[in-house]
């Protein structure tokens, strides 16, 4: 049997709700709804209600970073179980590490913490309400959050914290030099980062007599199970180097692969949702209609069945993730940049433009997909040309900004491994060395047209100035150790890096695309 393009998706649809009915209120309104418990008996004809009583759930998971990828993928996930009658005693209860979370938190808890996720390929949209949260911790409440992480209902401690949030230094090493880790670690009992929190909750359940919850890491990173147990335990060998050691033994940390395009809830999608299909919903969900998650099977507590709604457990999950990572991810950040660079808006905009479009083909079959191990079941070729599909897909909304967001945590987690595989291999990297100029003249902070780039990365302020200083010398922006390691040191590297940045500054963003298609 030829590999499948992509294996083990799910699209789990809602289904009608078989709870008791809420009374008929005066808050009724035929023409639009607005979210709640006392609502789901009254949804529009287009949107679909939980297919359970949501007053029988109980909590299992507790999860760190609500924001829409959670909501899209985890949340979805328990969803669709809990409407086939499972997962019932596996409802997630949130947490947040910092105040502005609470915005977001006091949203959901009007509305019950229920959540409209809307599914939209180009010639369909479907919706439906999402019931698988059952509470919601006050955001940087530590001493609530730890609380909850001790009592014994509590099984999987999961995270969506972005690729920022795990406190790596340039070789991806956990480092204890960040000032919120020193704080936590001179504070251990009023910690600020979701790790301090998941020691001290680690800490107050062995002092219960209760068994470690598992630790799931749903972020977009390499080995992410394995990144979060070094982070975790560098920080607990700060105060107690025995506590790290007995987590190194006892915690489980699978790793996992998670995919799905969700761009950011804005006004755009609020009116969606109000004008389309009838609901009000603070904070809605709007996500392509394709879904993956590819899981190692180590959860000592117990797991909900997460099969039974689509996901694939494996014994490695490295070949997916590295699939994932640099054929989507690196794709974006090559899509990115020259959109950026050429003031175009959204994702679907950028594969509209020929240019942005050949040189994401380009690139993916001569250099990204050539560096990615051959994956279980799976066409590699297959999988591109169906994400090339998602990329355009125009009801997403998805927009360039998001994707040129934060390129220096993104960059060295998506294409510099890329660039280090194929120098080793001694095979060509000159679209690799074009991206990252793209990045570098992007981060000058104006378009080819000369429109302001507003500040879109964590180190904004220092990008901008040497991105402006390598406008005449190119190799200053290959010094940052943080992105490149020694890749400064690697000539036909810093030739080619050179070559391109002086042709996007001299001949533009166009030009620049169509000579190294021509070549």
């Amino acid at each position: 049997m030829p590999g499948l393009p992509f294996p083990a998706l799910s699209r789990g649809r809602g289904l009608t709700h078989t709870g008791a009915p809420a009374p008929f209120d005066t808050w009724y309104d035929p023409m639009t709804v607005t979210l709640s418990n006392a609502a789901l008996a009254h949804l529009p004809d287009r949107v679909s209600a939980p297919g359970y009583d949501r007053s029988s759930l109980t909590a299992g998971i507790l999860h760190f970073g609500l924001g829409n990828f959670h909501r899209a993928h985890q949340a979805m996930y328990l969803d669709t179980l809990m409407g086939k009658g499972l997962a019932q005693d596996w409802a997630l209860v949130g947490a947040g590490v910092f105040e502005g979370e609470r915005r977001g938190r006091d949203i959901l808890a009007a509305q019950d913490f229920l959540t409209t996720l809307v599914e939209q390929e180009a010639d369909t949209s479907e919706a439906r309400v999402l019931g698988s949260m059952i509470d919601y911790i006050e955001p940087a409440n530590a001493t609530a959050t730890i609380a909850r992480m001790a009592e014994d209902d509590i099984r999987i401690v999961s995270l969506t914290i972005t690729e920022g949030g795990y406190f790596l230094d340039a070789s991806d090493d956990f480092d204890p030099s960040h000032p919120s880790i020193q704080h936590d670690a001179a504070n251990p009992d009023s910690p600020k980062t979701v790790f301090g929190m998941i020691l001290a909750g680690l800490r107050a359940r062995q002092a219960k007599g209760l068994p470690p919850f598992t630790i799931m890491c749903c972020d977009n990173i390499p080995h992410n199970g394995d990144v979060t147990r070094r982070t975790l335990t560098g920080l607990a060998r700060m105060t107690d180097p025995a506590f790290a050691d007995w987590i190194v033994a006892n915690v489980a940390f699978p790793n996992g692969m998670v995919d799905r395009i969700t761009p950011a809830t804005t006004d755009r999608e609020r009116a969606i949702l109000r004008d389309e299909f009838g609901l009000e919903d603070g904070w809605p969900v709007f996500c392509e209609d394709f879904t993956q998650w590819v899981l190692e099977d180590n959860f000592p507590l117990g797991r909900p069945p997460l099969e039974e709604a689509g996901v694939q457990f494996v014994d490695d999950v490295i070949p997916f993730e590295l699939m994932k990572l640099r054929i989507l991810n690196a794709g974006h950040a090559v899509i990115a940049y020259p959109a950026g660079l050429l003031n175009i808006h959204f994702v679907h905009e950028a594969m509209e433009h020929p240019l942005i479009r050949a040189f994401l083909r380009k690139i993916e079959e001569t250099e990204i997909i050539p560096m990615v191990p051959p994956v279980p079941e799976t066409d590699t070729s297959a999988y591109f040309d169906k994400i090339e599909e998602r990329f355009s897909n125009p009801k997403i909304g998805d927009t360039i900004r998001r994707l040129c967001l934060d390129g220096s945590n993104r960059q060295p987690k998506f294409i510099v491994p890329v660039i280090r595989d194929a120098l080793a291999q001694g095979a060509t990297i000159e679209g690799l060395a074009l991206e990252s100029a793209l990045w570098c003249r992007y981060c000058a902070g104006t378009s080819d047209s000369g429109a302001v780039i507003e500040p879109n990365d964590p180190n904004w302020d220092a990008l901008q100035a040497l991105a402006l200083q390598a406008k005449e010398d190119p190799a200053i922006w290959l010094t940052q150790k943080a992105v490149y390691g020694d890749l400064a040191a690697h000539d036909g590297f810093v030739a080619a890096f050179a070559r391109w940045l002086v042709m996007l500054w001299t001949k533009g963003t166009a030009a620049t695309l169509e000579t190294y298609l021509a070549e």
